[in-house]
């Protein structure tokens, strides 16, 4: 990570630390292999501390494995998450916050997966951190692999463990007094009663305003922050997908249908025909399904809802042997047999969990023998027998086990999902009934609410995929396209002249990856951010899901330029709201009460009740947190000036104010404030952080 910047500017240290073994968590892989050809330039440069390539690169593999990442989002994934702990790590050193044993065990002690791990508990139940170092120290010696992955993840434990003390420092030093809980009460609860008469901008003529160029840009200039963009680059292109036309489908049906049947063949190698077992004969399902599908045989039964929407009444009307198809599923075609049916097969129940200390996945904080949870759960199964239309409303109320919240409603299941006993109490018995079953979790109170039929179908698939004529075809229309607009240096009319679709894209950015109906373009990225390429250059790019793409570069936006015909529309609004506020101020400034200026404008005049501040709307009118502040500002049935808003011009009055309440402590309030703003601290802290640090970000570099 950004450490080994400071550590290769001391090896005795390093040698230290690789001796002991102390710092195998935070480079854990790094010198694994050979790194001769290793880039020696960093991914970046946090604060002038280095962070690798090399570890950066294993970590966005592992994340592209472990969560079917694209590589650009493994790449952001892991730079957020690295550049955090870097400038996390940099500040915990600045100000010398370490995290100790105990640290570990109170974060270890939240997790219930860990906690609930039979593993790592004592002989009462309960999570032990001695057990779970023993477990650990033993991974050393048995499993090498399991400890590294245990180190990584002891890594971001300690590190969660330094943020918590250090955003403790922070949240100690904060604290908000009385007069400011007093202050918040107020604003919360004090309330005017106001009328009003307002001029909404969208009254006045856009037509009574010229916006010239040099308006504009003079907007632009003073407030060249707010459009200052990053590095992007514009782009055409069309796109030529390679998609399976109807006489590719029509041949794909035509192979399964001659599946169907049995055929005879000639051998050219024995000079016999061969007969050829059909779906309809073949006496061993397994083996034909491996040999003629793309999609291995599967051997789950499935309800009437899991088949094939369109054709799921054909399918599970089948008889025993019947076969259908082909037909069309998605993206496939299929020809399917119909092997068995279990009737009832797939069950539906509700259950009142009453677990006993021991129990598998027990809470730890259960310590009620078996015996009291027995004698519990004879009680709840008479209320059940006494009111079983009532026993969604008993499992929410008594039930401890997961479906509780929801009626103890099990959703359906079949035979192998559910423990031995439970399911052999639901199989055997008529939906509706109620019975009392113990199994390894506890004891539970079972009402069986409904059945359904479950079948086995095999299914022979193919993929709809274009044929090799149709690749080939493809490929042509594409290099022809390609070439012609090299030659003509004009993309346009080549589009035109073959009637393409012609795709614009006027902003992509430098670590970009996807573009419309485009997933996964990352070269296509790249190049256009090459410094070899220049507007107008033409190149052709595979697509990820078959087929091609041929771009042109239209235009390059350098890093902290201003691209005025973008924004020119946004900034004439803007200025145009500002004309037309000075300009209805200065028209009617003359009225110096509600009712003068609502006779001139031939407007009523509006009110609104109960107007806090803590609530900016004024009813009718929008977001107006000024106008409202002024109304508490100002004197009771004195009206006020011209004021400008958001949304208009607005002339208010006070009709009448309500001063809540004093309270005898005001610490409710103060107490609130700190909540608020102990949440803020743990979302803005890192933005702050981050804002002040130098960082050189080397991504477009690799990726």
């Amino acid at each position: 990570m950004a450490v080994l910047g400071q550590i290769r500017q001391r090896s005795i240290f390093l040698i230290l630390v690789i001796g002991m073994a102390l710092f195998a968590f935070v480079i854990s892989g790094v010198f694994d292999g050979n790194n001769s050809s290793a880039p020696t330039d960093p991914i970046a440069v946090v604060n002038e501390e280095e962070v690798e390539l090399d570890l950066f690169r294993q970590m966005v593999e592992q994340a592209e494995r472990s969560y079917n990442f694209s590589t650009m989002q493994a790449v952001n994934t892991v730079w957020d998450e690295m550049l955090r702990l870097t400038i996390f790590k940099q500040e915990f050193d600045r100000l010398g916050i370490d995290a100790g044993k105990e640290q570990i065990e109170m974060i270890l002690s939240q997790d219930q997966k860990i906690v609930q791990d039979p593993r790592f508990q004592n002989e009462s139940g309960f999570f032990d951190f001695g057990i779970f170092t023993d477990f650990v120290n033993q991974l050393r010696l048995d499993n090498p692999q399991a400890y590294q992955n245990w180190r990584s993840q002891e890594e971001s434990i300690v590190s969660i463990a330094k943020e918590n003390i250090y955003y403790d420092l922070i949240k100690s030093s904060t604290g908000f007094t009385e007069l400011e809980g007093k202050n918040a009460y107020h604003l919360e609860n004090d309330k005017v009663n106001i009328k009003f008469v307002r001029i909404p901008y969208n009254e006045v003529p856009d037509s009574l305003f010229k916006i010239t160029d040099s308006d504009i840009k003079e907007y632009v200039n003073d407030n060249r922050a707010l459009f200052e963009t990053e590095a992007s680059r514009s782009v055409n292109y069309v796109v030529f997908p390679e998609v399976a036309t109807e006489e590719d489908k029509n041949q794909i049906r035509a192979n399964l249908e001659n599946l169907k049947e049995e055929s005879v063949a000639y051998n050219d190698i024995s000079k016999l025909t061969d007969t050829i077992e059909g779906l309809k004969t073949t006496q061993n399902i397994t083996d034909f399904i491996e040999q003629y599908s793309e999609v291995p045989f599967d051997s789950i039964y499935r309800s009437k809802g899991a088949l094939a929407s369109e054709y799921a009444e054909i399918l599970f009307e089948l008889k025993k042997g019947d076969v259908f198809g082909p037909y069309q599923d998605g993206d496939q075609f299929k020809i399917s047999k119909f092997i068995d049916r279990k009737n009832g097969g797939s069950i539906r129940a509700s259950h009142i969990l009453i677990p006993f200390q021991g129990a598998t996945r027990a809470n730890p904080e259960t310590t009620r023998t078996k015996e009291e949870a027995k004698k519990l759960a004879n009680d709840y199964y008479r209320q059940a027998r006494r009111k079983p239309d009532d026993f969604a409303e008993l499992a929410t109320k008594f039930s401890e086990g997961p479906s509780k919240s929801m009626g103890g409603d099990l959703g359906f299941f079949q035979e192998g999902t559910m423990t031995e006993k439970f399911f052999a109490f639901c199989n055997k018995s008529k939906v509706g009934r109620i019975g009392l079953v113990e199994t390894e979790f506890g004891f539970h109170i079972i009402k069986v609410t409904d059945k359904e039929d479950v079948v086995l179908i095999a299914d022979v698939v193919k993929q709809i995929v274009p044929s090799e004529e149709t690749s080939n075809d493809v490929f042509q229309k594409t290099t022809q396209f390609e070439m012609e607009s090299i030659n003509t240096k004009d993309f346009d009319a080549v589009v035109q002249k073959y009637e393409y679709e012609n795709k614009v894209v006027n902003q992509v950015n430098i670590l970009d990856e996807n573009l419309p109906s485009m997933p996964r373009q990352r070269n296509l990225v790249q190049w256009l951010f090459n410094q070899d390429t220049r507007v107008g250059d033409v190149k052709r790019f595979s697509l990820t899901n078959g087929g091609y793409v041929v771009a042109q570069l239209t235009g390059i936006t350098s890093d902290g330029s201003i691209n005025i015909d973008a924004i020119k529309n946004e900034v004439t609004q803007e200025i145009l709201t500002k004309s037309k506020a000075a300009f209805l101020l200065k028209l009617h400034n003359s009225h110096q009460s509600l009712d003068s200026l609502s006779v001139a404008l031939d407007k009523e005049i509006e009110t609104a009740t109960a107007v806090t501040q803590k609530n900016n709307v004024l009813p009718g009118a929008g977001s107006e947190s000024y106008v409202i502040g002024v109304a508490f500002a100002i004197e009771l049935n004195q009206p006020s000036a011209l004021i400008e808003g958001n949304n208009g011009v607005y002339m208010i009055e006070v009709t009448s104010k309500e001063i809540a309440e004093e309270l005898e402590s005001y610490q409710a309030y103060a107490n609130a404030l700190q909540t608020e703003e102990n949440l803020r601290i743990s979302t803005v802290i890192y933005d702050a952080l981050k804002s002040t640090s130098e960082i050189e970000d080397n991504r477009p570099v690799y990726y």
